[in-house]
């Protein structure tokens, strides 16, 4: 079949690669797409937002599946677009429709849903600015550090932690007053979870699923978690503490009352929730939803996957995901962000970049590039490239996507060098 993949990162870097290893695939379409996906089929200059440009791309090329990376076009609609076309429904989409989005879309809509189908999360309340001095006052019923989330989408970069009730009573108000436009004219104020995050991945026909590798990733730009949210430093799949026992704890409590609520409130669902949790001393919380998958934790989670991805898509879209099952790579996958300068505040694009020596078992996923017209490669985000290593360990991963990482350079270039150092010292 003809596929059609919305996005432009590293995440869509990485599902590409799976879907033109499939016998299904015939032709792969990347929109917008970035110069790494240029190899893997035939980038398109389509907004992935323009719901009637996608459309007409779809009919004129005969795509049987839309797979969507990013969370916007699915909180706008694209799917229910698709499904109310008559001449769009005969495809296949991966990713929900706008109802289901609004787990993403809207935290304080997540927090409620968690609620009514009693998944683990923490206390909160949500305030606007005509509720600002309500909001302070709830702030001074908790205790530090202070968690601000924005309700809406604002690119991962949302949530403020305030370290003391005077600095969160402030930026509470920065928020509501437009700090991240309309995505915060609602905030959501819940109570700090102390323990370790990880990442749970699960793939949903609306009835059945399928639970896909752990991830762990980093947001932060500084080494030590320090510094400024970004989309993500780097990730290692699995996640060493998220054995048997607390998988079990994850999918009975977190996984199946949330697939079990969407059915049971009638909202169609065909695509991937990420679950961001929290490990607190041995129980999961959920931090967040995500209706996609997260990046860059697929650079590390779908490398790892054996299985046909396409035979996989095409049960999800068929409602008949109990078929299948899921073949994974017991090695560790781990991936090492690079990016420019000055990231995630202001940066240079257009920087020349040199790739090195190809290594073995290890892979480099385009977040932000493009190609010149002599041909050159340049980048063309914040977040650029990143090399994600498969070893038997952890260590090794690391090593290998380390000395990956030292043979890519640009004028500018960052990356932590701390990426599963937290991990190592849980396993020692």
């Amino acid at each position: 079949m003809n596929i059609l993949l919305l996005g432009s990162g590293g995440r869509e870097h990485a599902i590409a690669a799976k879907l033109v290893q499939s016998r299904h695939c015939d032709k792969l379409y990347i929109a917008p797409g970035n110069a790494g996906t240029a190899a893997m089929g035939e980038n398109v200059a389509l907004n992935p937002e323009d719901f009637e440009a996608v459309g007409r791309f779809v009919i004129e090329h005969n795509v049987e599946m839309l797979v969507v990376g990013p969370e916007a076009p699915l909180v706008a609609g694209i799917a229910d677009h698709f499904a109310n076309t008559p001449a769009l429904a005969r495809v296949m989409v991966i990713g929900p429709q706008k109802q289901g989005a609004k787990l993403e879309g809207s935290k304080d809509y997540a927090k409620a849903f968690m609620q009514r189908h009693k998944i683990p999360t923490a206390r909160y309340q949500t305030f606007t600015a005509d509720t600002l001095a309500e909001g302070q006052a709830f702030l001074e019923t908790l205790q530090a550090p202070y968690v601000l989330k924005a309700d809406g989408l604002a690119a991962g970069k949302g949530v403020l932690i305030e370290p003391d009730l005077a600095t969160a009573k402030a930026h509470l108000a920065e928020m509501l007053h437009g700090q991240f436009g309309s995505a915060s004219a609602s905030v959501v104020i819940e109570e700090y979870l102390s323990g370790i995050e990880l990442s749970v991945f699960v793939l949903t026909d609306g009835s059945h699923y399928l639970l896909l590798p752990s991830a762990k990733d980093y947001k932060r730009i500084g080494e030590g978690d320090t510094g400024l949210n970004t989309g993500g430093m780097g990730s290692v799949s699995p996640v060493p503490f998220a054995d048997k026992e607390f998988m079990k704890k994850v999918e009975d409590r977190i996984v199946k009352p949330t697939v079990r609520g969407l059915r049971d409130e009638k909202i169609d669902y065909r695509g991937f929730i990420f679950i961001g949790l929290m490990n607190c001393g041995g129980d999961p919380y959920v931090i967040e939803y995500n209706v996609r998958m997260g990046d860059p934790e697929t650079e590390s989670v779908f490398p790892r996957l054996k299985s046909d991805v396409v035979e996989l898509f095409e049960h999800t879209a068929e409602g008949t995901l109990n078929e299948c099952s899921l073949n994974v790579d017991p090695r560790t996958a781990a991936c090492v962000m690079m990016v420019a300068g000055g990231y995630p505040e202001k940066y240079e694009k257009g920087k020349v970049i040199t790739l090195g020596e190809e290594i073995d078992d290890v892979q480099l996923f385009h977040c932000g590039t493009r190609r010149a017209d002599d041909g050159q490669l340049l980048t063309n985000g914040g977040r650029v490239i990143c090399a994600t290593a498969m070893a038997q360990t952890l260590p090794e991963a690391l090593l290998k996507s380390y000395y990956r990482v030292a043979t890519v350079a640009w004028d500018g270039q960052y990356h932590r060098r701390d990426i599963g150092q937290d991990l190592l010292k849980l396993m020692i």
